[in-house]
């Protein structure tokens, strides 16, 4: 059936195994895509949502370089948010509610027109080895499929153990089964593993919920998008709704603690810290008397409701007495009870920045099999390893996005420097940069990348080259046009900001913090100015940002061109720390485990101090 031998075997359809796909077979390469089952490429196997705080500015960086889950995302969305917009623009992040069955079937179809990608039906269980390099996988039906390189997006399949209350079942996701033989083959040759947990709410039938006694949560009302391709925002959305736990809801629940897995012992593993269970954050949290319930439409034509903020893996009855009680939920019709789920993952300091495993070479490793949760984290590894596989594959330098390049580089660079225990979630808070980093300069900051991987199209590329230019043209016009008292001062009076007394530059009145676009195209020359250039939306949004915080901006490109300098001094992978002998035990234990490429990956290791840096930098100068 496999005489051919494939350039990339990418093993798992979820959202890092698509991207993964995707990208290597558009680059060029021959791949394979392989899956237990075709019917669920894709699947949105928790929240029917994609994007949220820094996931957002992910996805739209997916897109920038090439990948799809934008594109799918805005061809399948019912309803689009832009979140933190009372917050600077580092904030802002888009969100997007999918149609879940859409999102999976446009998925499905994109991949299918996709040149150069085969697609089989079947487990993994083992990888075909030559010495320490990967040639191929073997099947659970005996076949050997060769490949010059393979990529594991295994998600929570690997040995899945699902749980509700005291019982137990093999699995991978709700009525899929577990993969096996994968983790006991790389454990037998030396790779360490481990287990993380991941639960996920009821869902219920919408027909049965009382929409009346809860909060409506709309969409935007001029909503956005995330791709920057042609596709078209909403014209219409479906509404969400929020409603509350209480005390006698928290009391109900607890009458399950002792059978439940997360108390009882029968979950050793560590479970994701800022998406908690019900159970867990009414133990951790008691001194809050309610939590938040996101009531979301799993899509257009569908009566299936995801229960947000419900996750748990109590017995079934619990859930159940639990949710009844719920304002909105007296009626509650279960379509099927939450579970929590084990699986096996693997360190990701195991890992290359190119997401290529050092003990095996040809091997990449994408998503939750790295200790990540979320599909947005998972698809943006996806897409770097099928990058990366497409050029090991052609003797070409990897693709390594830096910390202030792009969040995917904040995400794996954190990943293989610091490892996680616990299932690793992308936040603001973990980018330095994020003021350089925001959702609505993606396409500046990675489309010419993506154009000379061959990804990004040359129409893609001219048109952020006119983004550019034009905003460069709107943000001169006004440092160097001035306007008079009698014009602006109006303007400030409305605005409560201090008038003045002489002609002042349209920057300078423009960078007050109150003062806004729309403020400045009531002038005359500024209505003017726009007019004549036809500016679009996106330079519009580009330049009032980069008028009122450029400070910010400049600040953090000095930060980063600072810390970049280490990034230029690169270390030998065979460099022996245990030589230098002025450093710290535990920084050249470290050091020699993770094995950094360059001073700056080495100053972030957890254990490592700026003293073990400086002797680094004495050493590396002899």
């Amino acid at each position: 059936m496999f005489k051919e031998k494939y350039d990339v075997i990418v093993v798992g359809a979820g959202h890092a195994g698509s991207e993964a796909a995707a990208a290597a077979a558009n680059m060029g390469s021959k791949t394979l895509l392989v899956t237990m089952n075709l019917q669920n490429i894709a699947q949105m196997s928790c929240n029917p949502a994609m994007g949220g705080i820094a996931k957002g500015q992910i996805v739209r960086e997916i897109d920038a370089i090439g990948g799809y889950s934008g594109v799918v995302t805005d061809l399948s969305a019912v309803q689009f948010k832009m979140l933190n917009k009372s917050k600077g623009p580092a904030m802002w992040s888009p969100r997007a509610q999918s149609d879940r069955m859409r999102f999976a079937e446009t998925w499905r179809t994109m991949l299918e027109k996709t040149p150069n990608l085969d697609f089989y039906q079947e487990m993994v269980s083992g990888l075909l080895l030559s010495g320490s390099k990967v040639v191929g996988v073997k099947t659970s039906l005996g076949l050997d499929i060769k490949a010059k390189t393979v990529i594991l997006t295994n998600g929570t399949f690997l040995n899945g153990l699902i749980h509700i209350g005291e019982k137990q079942f093999g699995g991978g996701r709700a009525g899929e089964k577990a993969s096996f033989g994968i983790t006991e083959a790389l454990t037998d040759f030396g790779f360490e593993s481990g287990r993380m947990k991941t639960g996920t709410p009821p869902r219920v039938d919408g027909r049965s919920l009382d929409y009346s006694s809860m909060l409506v949560q709309p969409g935007d009302p001029n909503p956005s998008k995330f791709s920057y391709t042609n596709t078209k925002p909403l014209s219409k959305q479906l509404d969400c709704h929020m409603t509350y736990t209480s005390p006698h809801v928290h009391d109900l629940l607890r009458e399950g603690f002792d059978r439940s897995p997360m108390f009882n012992g029968s979950i050793q593993s560590t479970g994701p810290r800022y998406c908690p269970s019900i159970e867990d954050k009414i133990n951790r949290f008691s001194e809050k008397d309610r939590h938040q319930i996101f009531v979301e439409p799993e899509g257009w034509n569908t009566v299936e409701v995801y229960v947000n903020g419900f996750s748990t893996s109590l017995p079934e009855d619990v859930q159940y007495n639990a949710l009844k009680s719920v304002v909105g939920f007296e009626n509650v019709k279960f379509f099927r009870p939450g579970y929590a789920i084990e699986y096996d993952y693997f360190p990701p300091t195991q890992l290359k920045n190119s997401l290529e495993t050092k003990p095996l070479s040809g091997l990449f490793f994408a998503g939750q099999i790295n200790g990540t949760t979320g599909y947005e984290e998972a698809a943006a590894q996806g897409l770097m390893a099928g990058i990366n596989a497409h050029l090991l594959i052609n003797e070409q330098e990897p693709l390594v996005l830096k910390r202030d390049e792009a969040y995917i580089g904040v995400l794996i660079d954190d990943l293989i420097t610091k490892g996680t225990e616990e299932p690793y979630r992308m936040f603001t808070s973990r980018a330095e940069y994020r003021t350089l980093l925001r959702q609505d300069n993606a396409d500046l900051r990675l489309t010419e990348v993506s154009h000379n991987l061959g990804l990004a199209s040359k129409d893609r590329l001219q048109n952020v080259i006119k983004k550019k230019s034009d905003t460069l043209s709107f943000v001169s016009f006004f440092k160097k046009t001035s306007v008079k008292p009698d014009e602006i001062n109006p303007i400030l009076k409305q605005k409560n900001s201090s008038e003045v007394s002489q002609s002042l530059k349209l920057y300078k009145v423009f960078s007050r913090p109150n003062v806004t676009l729309d403020d400045m195209t009531g002038l005359e020359s500024v209505k003017r100015f726009v007019s004549e250039n036809s500016f679009s939306p996106d330079v519009l949004e580009q330049t009032e940002v980069q008028v009122k915080y450029s400070g910010y901006i400049e600040k953090e490109k000095a930060n980063a061109k600072k810390l970049n300098n280490l990034e230029n001094i690169k270390i030998p992978s065979n460099f022996n720390y245990t030589k230098v002998q002025s450093l710290s035990t535990e920084a050249t234990q470290k050091l020699n485990k993770i094995k950094p490429t360059t001073l700056s990956q080495a100053s972030r290791i957890s254990g490592v101090s700026p003293n073990d840096i400086s002797v680094l930098m004495v050493y590396m100068g002899r």
